[in-house]
């Protein structure tokens, strides 16, 4: 497998002793809550086990929609289109987004009765998204072999590099004053009075007031070390990147099992729409019912497989001492194998819809773990148990699009400021069990 090439950080920081707030994970949502907060004068480190950007931020479609979203998360993918906007101006760095435009195409009129239900939903936000007619399809996304009876068009969303934004982001944290640290993991929180008083590291100890864990998919077993439940689980998307194709689409579009989007190098990423894999793992046991109604709704998308990662998690230690190497130094980069099989389906759908995608050379493949929750909406949000503990994580496949606001927010809710976006639809809280509940 061939994981996709990420920048670099331009320079290596000095292992601090002391900073105001230590935010856990490199990637987007860590990077842009350290720039946020080394931009309004917090000293801030910002401490990843293996190489900034190197997971999910890295391996996404490379999508920046506010189409289709939650109506949860409007609030914060309006907010991050702005803030995406201004990346270059903050970063100096050109990270590729692009307003090209998004569709989900429709194949019959129950599909477009689905878009129209919930364009009506989302008015009150006064986004630009429209619903189109099969001759408007036909203009924006020519050479289609198949007449589409329409689809939900977003001319304002676009698209992103991922391998280039979370470095860039982090390369400007460090300008701006921040500590990034790569191949620095954290093994646990510190606390006095139980209130967070510092991180214990593989390189030694930081003192801090305040911790913000953005782990993506290792914030449920690092939490877990802290006696905390937080209800997580993986998903596994693959993505295959081609060389590039004279005629191809410019928009960026999905049907119902397929997904494409032009890159900056000219060639295409592509995946396959409705087919995620979900392995089945000790801890589908342990949040059964917590992701059961998640599961019904979703079936159709995702493919139950039970293998290695099975006994990889039931191998991976529940808890760990802080003097001892914990499972983030064991894995420093979660790289999973992408299913061929599921590439080659979204490959052969797609050139079956798009003839100009017929022969396209497949570069390279790869596959992310996205973290989930139960309700696919993410977490940003104090953690009342531990005063000074924050939890951004488990953005559902989300994060990359929305991870500039998700940053901001998590930057507001450290330094008790007005927040960008209500905060009250990620709290954690959601997710406390009642005592008659099982642990």
């Amino acid at each position: 497998m061939v994981s996709p090439p990420v920048d670099p950080l331009l320079q290596s920081s000095k292992f601090p002793e002391r900073v105001d707030v230590v935010i856990i994970g490199g990637g987007i949502i860590g990077a842009s809550a350290a720039l946020t907060l080394a931009e309004r004068g917090v000293s801030v480190a910002l401490c990843e086990k293996g190489k900034v950007g190197g997971e999910q931020s890295s391996r996404n479609w490379g999508w920046v929609r506010k189409m289709g979203r939650d109506l949860r998360e409007m609030p914060l993918a309006i907010e991050s289109h702005k803030l995406w906007e201004r990346l270059p101006e903050r970063t100096g760095v050109d990270v590729g987004f692009r307003r090209n435009g998004i569709l989900y195409l429709c194949a019959s009129q129950e599909d477009m009765a689905k878009r129209e239900k919930w364009l009506e939903q989302v008015r009150p936000f006064q986004i630009d998204t429209r619903l189109l007619g099969a001759d408007d399809v036909a203009r924006l996304l020519p050479g289609s072999s198949r007449r589409w009876a329409g689809a939900l068009y977003t001319a304002s969303d676009g698209c992103a590099e991922p391998q280039h934004a979370t470095p860039a982001i982090a390369n400007a944290a460090q300008r701006q004053g921040a500590h990034v640290l790569e191949s620095c993991a954290v093994r646990g929180i510190e606390t006095e009075a139980g209130a967070v008083s510092g991180v214990v590291t593989e390189r030694g100890t930081i003192r801090c007031s305040q911790v913000v864990l953005a782990g993506g998919a290792w914030s449920g077993l690092f939490c877990g070390n802290l006696g905390i439940r937080f209800p997580q689980l993986h998903v596994l998307g693959c993505v295959l990147r081609t060389g590039p194709i004279e005629g191809g689409p410019m928009p960026a579009a999905s049907g119902s099992d397929f997904a494409f989007r032009l890159r900056a190098d000219g060639g295409y990423s592509v995946a396959q729409r409705s087919a995620n894999v979900a392995d089945i793992v000790p801890d589908s046991f342990r949040y059964f019912f917590d992701f059961l109604p998640t599961l019904i709704k979703d079936r159709h998308e995702l493919r139950l497989r039970f293998g290695r990662r099975f006994f990889e998690q039931w191998k991976t230690p529940r808890r760990w001492a802080l003097d001892r190497a914990t499972p983030f130094e064991a894995v420093r980069t979660l790289d999973p194998e992408p299913s061929e099989s599921i590439l080659a389906e979204g490959i052969r759908n797609l050139a079956r819809a798009f003839p100009a995608f017929q022969g396209a050379k497949t570069v390279s493949s790869w596959a992310g773990l996205m973290d989930a929750t139960p309700d696919a909406v993410p977490v940003i949000s104090a953690v009342s148990s531990m005063p000074g503990f924050f939890l951004a994580s488990g953005f559902s496949g989300h994060g990359f699009g929305i991870g500039p606001g998700a940053g901001q927010l998590t930057a507001d809710l450290v330094m008790g400021r007005s927040p960008v976006v209500d905060p009250a639809p990620y709290r954690f809280e959601r997710f406390i069990q009642s005592p008659s509940q099982p642990a």
